[in-house]
């Protein structure tokens, strides 16, 4: 596929205008599209993709347990997207939330401390990624709800969001957890494409529940992060064929790659935020941490490097100085 799309991109600049147009599609369907036939997402999750090391998180027995544990305890959840339809999830309530027949926290909850964590996936993923961190949450006393973002698991139907269109849908899952306990202090969590959308969710209109932030390897803007990959992946010029790709999407997605900026939108950033990134990470570059350490306006804000950790792979580099760093942070906001 790589070399098919380097052959029409070579005719397409010798064509001009409706060969870059032919491409902008290819290129789209590529890297947003989940029903095309060969895709970025099939390179990830076959080991093919640049930058990433996948051995890391199936070398881990404790990934394994907290894999088991997620797939026994979660259960079904969906919201409305916020242009048209649902998107799905999952939840895990905590330790001595009980629900109700209406659906909503019972008065019989045990549960004083009415703590939600919100995690976020990356791109190609599925919440399942994220068993192990959901699992330590758990065992700390945190609801655990799972969104799945638009162009993967179950929400496969719509095109990628990136994390642009699926922060938008964070707000309807935030509202979820409201709907189930008026007295939730939320936090939101997000890792890669995930953690763009914590970031993008950041310069929204958050409900007074969503106390703070936690992002780790989010990058910069869509534009920027698929511009690394025309290099790492597909080994072609950014310019004309990403601008190409840029309109398509605009088109049959309805937003634009630049236009889709953790960096702008950080710089409405109100709640407190925690910023982590692997050292060793190609896939989203580690320079793209201190980039968005310095556009968030929140007053409180805090980074940390894990040095020698590749993308994603931060928690299992250092599990307990990962998970004393985002739970020293969550006690402190929520």
């Amino acid at each position: 596929m790589i070399q098919v799309v380097g052959a029409c991109a070579a005719g397409a600049l010798a064509l001009g205008g409706i060969g870059l147009s032919a491409v902008g599609g290819t290129l789209f369907d590529f890297a947003l599209n989940p029903r095309a036939k060969r895709s970025i997402m099939a390179r990830i999750n076959s080991g093919a993709a640049s930058g990433l090391d996948a051995s890391v998180f199936a070398a881990d027995p404790f990934r394994q347990e907290a894999l088991a544990w997620f797939e026994e305890a979660k259960r079904p959840s969906e919201v409305p997207a916020f242009d048209h339809g649902t998107v799905h999830g999952w939840h895990v309530w905590g330790r001595g939330v009980v629900p109700g027949e209406d659906g909503r926290r019972s008065s019989a909850s045990t549960d004083t401390e009415h703590r939600y964590l919100i995690m976020c996936h990356g791109y190609s993923g599925r919440p399942s990624d994220l068993c192990r961190e959901a699992l330590m949450a758990h065992r700390a006393g945190y609801s655990v709800v799972l969104p799945v973002a638009r162009g993967h698991e179950a929400n496969s139907d719509r095109y990628v969001g990136m994390g642009w269109l699926d922060a938008k849908d964070l707000l309807q899952w935030i509202q979820f957890v409201i709907d189930f306990d008026p007295e939730a202090r939320i936090a939101l969590y997000g890792v890669s494409m995930g953690g763009a959308e914590v970031m993008m969710a950041s310069g929204l209109d958050l409900p007074a529940q969503v106390k703070c932030i936690v992002e780790d390897c989010g990058y910069t803007s869509v534009w920027d992060e698929f511009a690394v990959q025309m290099g790492n992946i597909m080994h072609l010029p950014v310019h004309p064929l990403l601008d190409a790709a840029d309109a398509v999407c605009r088109m049959r997605a309805g937003y634009g790659f630049k236009e889709a900026s953790a960096v702008a939108q950080l710089a409405h950033a109100r709640v407190p935020m925690l910023f982590l990134h692997g050292s060793a990470d190609t896939f989203v570059p580690f320079w793209m941490l201190d980039a968005v350490y310095e556009a968030c306006a929140s007053p409180q804000k805090e980074k940390v490097a894990f040095e020698g950790a590749g993308h994603g792979a931060s928690s299992h580099a250092q599990p307990e100085r990962y998970w004393q760093t985002v739970s020293g942070f969550l006690s402190r906001h929520l």
